[in-house]
C-alpha cells in the first residue's frame, strides 16, 4: 500500500495538462446533445493497428485456465472462478483472488480521505488515463465479453469496449462539471448603509464515502463503468461486484485502474474488484455494509426494489422493463418489419432496450395510405425475423448466443402462456462454434385483455403480438405496462401527427423515451454516450440515468464554509 500524500503527487497535474481537451470536449458534448465520440467503435486495422484483433484473442487465451494475477489488493483468501463460455459451454477456467468482505470494506474505506482530497479536475485527469490504458485492450476484453455473455464479435467489442469507454466519459464529465459549477471562494458583502457585511465564504464537494457497484451478466462493463466512474469522479472509493457468470471483461478494466492509481501514487484499492466464491455470494453483505454508503446495479426487479429499500443508502437502479412498440401506420411495411426484426434477434433480445410487445390493432395498420390487414402485418414480421435468421452471415452474428440456460429454457416453455404461437424457435448452427447455445426468436399471440401474460419481462429472444382494438388502445396498454411494470424503451410507427404527439405525450408521462419511424441502420436497441439518456428513472425500470445530473450530484454533498474577513 502506498503512502505518497496528494500534495506531494507530480504526476496528476501532468495528468489534467494531458487530457484537459478531452475533458473539455466531454462537457461540451453534454450540453450540445450532438454526436461525439471520443472511442472509435469500428474494429479496424487502420484504427487499433494490424494483427490487434488476433492479438488481443492471443492475449484472452493467454488467461484463461489461469489465475487472474493482475490485480494489486494484496494477498487474497482464496481463488475462484465460475464463468462458462455459451459458445463452448464449457468452462473458461479463470479464477480471480477472493477476499472477505470486511477486508474489501477496509481497505476501501483506508483509502477514502486520500481520494477525497484529490481535485475534481485530477480524478478527472486520472480516470480518462485509465480509459486511455483499457483502449489497448478492447479485443482482449471483445473475446472475455463474447465467451462470458454470449454477445457476437462485433457488439462484444463495441458495448465492452468503445460504448462503454464513451459512457464512462460522460459520467466522468458530468461528474467534473457538477463539483465545478459554483465558484471555490469568493468574498460575499451586503452593503449596509454606511458600512457593509463581508464574509469569506468558500464550498466543497464532499463525497459520501464508500461506493458498491453490483454488474450484470450480459454488459459487464457498459452497465457498471457509469456507476463506477460517477462514483470515482466525485471522490468515493468503489468496490467493483460482477456477476459470477460474467467477471473477466470488468476484471481487466479495474486492473488497469489500480495500474494507473498505482503509477500515480495512489492505493490501488481505491478500485477493488470484489468476486463471489461460488458457496457463498457476497452482495447482500457488502450491500448491508453499514460503510457502503453509494449502490450502483444492474438486474432483476425484486432484489433491486430489494436494494431501494435499504436506510441510509443512495442507490442508482436499472431493473427489468416491459418495452412495447407501437404500430399504427407506416409508409414501407417491409422496411419496417426489417428494421423490428433486427432489433429483436439482436443478441437473441437479451437486451433491456430490445422489443417485447408488439400491439397492432386488429382493424390492421396503414401503408402508405393503405389499409393492410392484421394478420399480413404479422405475417411479414415473422417472415422477416426468418430472413435474419436464416441468412448464414448475419444469423449467427446477429443472434450471438444464449448467455443462461433458464433463458433458453424461457423460450421452449412459452406454448405454456395463454396465446397462440405465431413463430416457433428454432436452433441453427454455428460454423465458428460447434457447441454453441443458440434458439431463434420466438413470435406469440395474445389479445389485449391477457394481461398476465404481457405484463412481465419475458427475457430472452421473445416477442408478444398483442392484437387491440385500436391504436388508442395501443397506446393506453403501453403506458399502463410502463408505469406499473417499467420500461426502457419503445417503438411507434406512425405517419399521423396527432397520434405522433399523442403517443410523445403518454409515453412520456410514463418516463419512457420513444424511438418513432425507425428503418434502415439505426435501431430501438441503440442509445448514444452524451445524447440519449439510458433509463429515466421516471419508472418501475429504474430510478436512474445515464447520465443526466441526477446521477452524479448524489454521490456528493455540498458544504460551505464562512467566516467574517478580516479589515
Amino acid at each position: 500500500m502506498t503512502t505518497t500524500t496528494v500534495h506531494e503527487n507530480a504526476v496528476l497535474p501532468e495528468l489534467v495538462t494531458k487530457h484537459k481537451t478531452v475533458l473539455d470536449r466531454a462537457v461540451q458534448a453534454i450540453h450540445e446533445r450532438t454526436f461525439f465520440s471520443q472511442y472509435p467503435e469500428n474494429p479496424s486495422p487502420a484504427i487499433y493497428g494490424e494483427g490487434a484483433d488476433q492479438a488481443g484473442l492471443e492475449a484472452y487465451k493467454q488467461l484463461t485456465g489461469k489465475h487472474f494475477n493482475e490485480l494489486q489488493q494484496g494477498e487474497p483468501a482464496g481463488w475462484v472462478g465460475q464463468e462458462e463460455s455459451p459458445y463452448e459451454q464449457a468452462p473458461i477456467g479463470v479464477s480471480y483472488p477472493y477476499y472477505p468482505v470486511e477486508t474489501l470494506v477496509k481497505n476501501g474505506q483506508n483509502t477514502f480521505d486520500t481520494w477525497r482530497k484529490v481535485t475534481p479536475a485530477q480524478r478527472a485527469a486520472l480516470l480518462i488515463e485509465t480509459l486511455e490504458r483499457v483502449k489497448s485492450r478492447y479485443f482482449e476484453i471483445a473475446h472475455a465479453t463474447m465467451h462470458t455473455t454470449g454477445q457476437a464479435f462485433m457488439m462484444s467489442f463495441q458495448a465492452s469496449g468503445p460504448h462503454a469507454a464513451d459512457r464512462a466519459l460522460e459520467a466522468v464529465a458530468a461528474g467534473y462539471e457538477e463539483q465545478t459549477r459554483f465558484p471555490e471562494q469568493q468574498v460575499w458583502e451586503k452593503p449596509m448603509g454606511k458600512y457593509s457585511l463581508k464574509l469569506q465564504k468558500s464550498w466543497k464537494p464532499v463525497p459520501k464515502g464508500l461506493a458498491l457497484v453490483i454488474g450484470c451478466s450480459t454488459f459487464p462493463t457498459w452497465n457498471t463503468v457509469p456507476g463506477m466512474y460517477a462514483s470515482l469522479v466525485t471522490g468515493n472509493p468503489v468496490l467493483v461486484k460482477p456477476h459470477p457468470k460474467a467477471v473477466l471483461p470488468i476484471a481487466i478494466v479495474v486492473a488497469e485502474v489500480q495500474k494507473v492509481l498505482a503509477e500515480c501514487g495512489l492505493d490501488p484499492a481505491i478500485c477493488q474488484l470484489a468476486v463471489d466464491p461460488a458457496e457463498k455470494l457476497i452482495t447482500k453483505e457488502l450491500a448491508e455494509h453499514p460503510l457502503v454508503k453509494i449502490i450502483d446495479y444492474t438486474g432483476g426487479s425484486a432484489f433491486g426494489n430489494y436494494l431501494e429499500s435499504l436506510a441510509k443508502k443512495t442507490v442508482f437502479t436499472e431493473k427489468a422493463g416491459v418495452n412495447s412498440v407501437i404500430l399504427d401506420s407506416v409508409e414501407d411495411l417491409d422496411k419496417v418489419m426489417q428494421n423490428l426484426a433486427f432489433s429483436l434477434t439482436l443478441y437473441s433480445g437479451q437486451m433491456c432496450t430490445a422489443p417485447q410487445n408488439f400491439f397492432i390493432p386488429e382493424g390492421g395498420i396503414t401503408v402508405a395510405g393503405v389499409q393492410v390487414p392484421y394478420e399480413e402485418v404479422v405475417a411479414k414480421l415473422g417472415e422477416a425475423v426468418t430472413q435474419v435468421v436464416n441468412n448464414p452471415k448475419a444469423g449467427p452474428h446477429v443472434l450471438g448466443a444464449i448467455q443462461n440456460q433458464v433463458t433458453q429454457q424461457r423460450v421452449k416453455e412459452l406454448s405454456s402462456l395463454k396465446g397462440r404461437s405465431l413463430l416457433d424457435t428454432c436452433e441453427i448452427s454455428n460454423p465458428s462454434f460447434e457447441k454453441a447455445r443458440i434458439c431463434t426468436p420466438v413470435l406469440y399471440e395474445v389479445n389485449s385483455e391477457d394481461r398476465e401474460v404481457y405484463s412481465q419481462e419475458l427475457f430472452g429472444p421473445i416477442a408478444l403480438v398483442i392484437k387491440t382494438k385500436n391504436t388508442q388502445e395501443s397506446v393506453a396498454l403501453a403506458k399502463e405496462m410502463a408505469l406499473e411494470h417499467g420500461a426502457i424503451s419503445c417503438g411507434a410507427y406512425t405517419t399521423d401527427q396527432e397520434m405522433k404527439e399523442l403517443i410523445m405525450d403518454q409515453m412520456g408521462l410514463a418516463g419512457t423515451p420513444v424511438s418513432f419511424n425507425l428503418t434502415g441502420g439505426i435501431f430501438l436497441n441503440q442509445n448514444a454516450s452524451f445524447s440519449d439518456f439510458h433509463v429515466t428513472g421516471g419508472n418501475p425500470a429504474g430510478n436512474a440515468s445515464f447520465t443526466n445530473p441526477e446521477f452524479v450530484i448524489k454521490r456528493f454533498t455540498w458544504v460551505g464554509f464562512r467566516e467574517p474577513v478580516q479589515q
